[in-house]
């Protein structure tokens, strides 16, 4: 009876979903970027041929010993710092035991009830509202192989295994339960990929399975104290999945509780193609596990002289330079925002803004005209065929009245198409701007005799119409006159 009760499902209205509160946590598993594996020699490069990069440590043969890798250990260090943790002088590696295709060793190398960091935290926004979400703990252990499944055929289903992933270094990352909606576990997961992203302890890419996430999701209901039975949704690799995931969990215990159900403790699974959570298991507890600790390697100390020299070369992350930033440069909270999404788009602005001399516009060049390029290109900031210094040159031709900002927009798609300098451009292509006042004279005759109506406006003191002359005739030049110029000779003419 309590099986059907887990999966029955039931049409669930939106006022019966707002009498629960969700409680969720997520465990978010981050690979580490090393080029070795955590305790041996095997690359940790991603395409290889299934099965090539393994040797009898990461295979778990019989006599074969791991050796901790130290720079798996300063990686996670880096990581724990930069979420705010309390970093342990003594953690203990322990055997977390379990069997499946894809564990050749039959247990896992991990950290229990000693981990390398805990109590940090990890701040949001979500829809202008503040949070803090605190993280239990940061600990170290080894991947598992992969199992790839295929279809039937012959009615038997085939499950192929590839080792190359045993063994590579991660980090989990195990939150509070604070998280109160899908948006702000989304909200979560998007801060902990930019701050690891930052500190360029992983590149976080989830196609390629460096970070992965489980979400543990409960229900009660409002004002109750006690935690509702949660159920886990593992290997969410997308956000938009942990999203999607969350919110469909909550309404299927919402749905068994209101048809008077009872949710069961199990991991469950979320298929993307039909929207919904499926059981997978009943949920395993730490005894299950038989934890115990890992023989084979002396308990992880880190001494005072160590973790200082990893924290003295930290970084400055992204709450820091968006703050730097708004101080500095003078640009807006919600521009320094946009300008610190990513470590590389970051530096770019310092790079433009530098050499243009005008932080605000060039923030307006990257938010606005490049960031729309690589997009449609295809590219990320990092392979923008336009330098910093490159678009600061053209950023600040604009801002020292050398051409007009028509003209920049002229120059702009030739500069990222060709990667060349904007004066290079306007050589060849015979853009350099008309400063002479005898042709930009001509040009203001023809431009006030062809419009009377707004000469009478003008003379009769609407002074505003002063820019819709001077918009005709960067319109006549091409973008090529200088502004200055024909603002000063208009004010004469007219």
């Amino acid at each position: 009876m309590t099986f059907m009760a887990s999966s029955m499902t039931t049409a669930v209205t939106p006022e019966a979903i707002a009498r629960y509160e969700p409680v969720i946590g997520l465990e978010v598993h981050v690979q580490l970027a090393t080029r070795t594996k955590i305790f041996c020699g095997c690359p940790t490069s991603f395409g290889a041929p299934p099965n090539t990069n393994v040797c009898p440590v990461c295979l778990g043969l019989p006599g074969a010993l791991p050796v901790l890798s130290r720079h798996a250990v300063e990686l996670a260090i880096e990581a724990s710092l930069a979420l705010n943790c309390r970093v342990n002088p003594r953690s203990i590696f322990a055997r977390k035991n379990y069997f499946y295709p894809d564990l050749p060793k039959g247990y896992q190398i991990s950290q229990y009830d000693q981990p390398l960091a805990e109590h940090g935290f990890v701040d949001i926004e979500v829809g202008g509202v503040h949070k803090r979400i605190g993280i239990t703990r940061v600990h170290m252990e080894d991947d598992a192989g992969k199992s790839i499944h295929e279809g039937f055929k012959d009615s038997e289903r085939y499950t192929y295994v590839d080792l190359n992933r045993s063994g590579t270094p991660l980090i989990e990352i195990v939150s509070d339960p604070d998280i109160r909606s899908a948006d702000e576990a989304h909200a979560y997961l998007t801060a902990i990929k930019q701050v690891l992203q930052y500190v360029e302890v992983s590149s976080c890419d989830m196609e390629k399975g460096h970070l992965r996430c489980d979400a543990n999701v409960s229900v009660r209901l409002k004002g109750a104290e006690k935690f509702g039975t949660k159920a886990e949704v593992k290997n969410l690799n997308s956000f938009r999945f942990l999203k999607m995931a969350v919110d469909q969990e909550i309404e299927r215990q919402v749905g068994i509780l209101e048809s008077g159900g009872r949710v069961l403790q199990e991991t469950r699974l979320f298929n993307p193609e039909t929207g919904e959570t499926v059981s997978m298991r009943s949920k395993e507890h730490a005894h299950d596990y038989r934890y115990f600790p890992e023989p084979d390697l002396v308990p992880l100390r880190i001494s005072e002289t160590w973790l200082s020299d990893i924290q003295s070369k930290m970084p400055e992350l992204p709450a820091a330079r968006r703050a730097r930033f708004i101080k500095d440069y003078k640009i807006q909270p919600a521009v320094a925002q946009a300008l610190t999404q990513d470590s590389a788009t970051s530096v770019y602005f310092e790079g433009t803004a530098t050499s243009s001399g005008d932080p605000q516009a060039a923030a307006n060049w990257i938010i606005g005209d490049l960031t729309y390029s690589l997009k449609e290109a295809g590219k990320d900031i990092k392979e923008s065929p336009i330098s910093s210094g490159t678009l600061g040159s053209l950023v600040g031709m604009v801002s020292q009245g050398k051409i007009s900002g028509k003209l920049a927009k002229e120059i702009f798609p030739k500069m990222f198409t060709t990667g060349k300098e904007p004066d290079v451009i306007m050589a060849e292509e015979g853009l350099t701007q008309i400063s002479d006042e005898g042709a930009l004279g001509k040009i203001i005759d023809e431009v006030i005799a062809t419009n009377p109506k707004q000469l009478e406006q003008y003379r009769s003191g609407k002074t505003t119409v002063m820019n819709f002359f001077l918009g005709q005739v960067m319109k006549a030049s091409r973008g090529q006159a200088d502004p200055a110029a024909v603002t000063r000779l208009l004010k004469e003419k007219l």
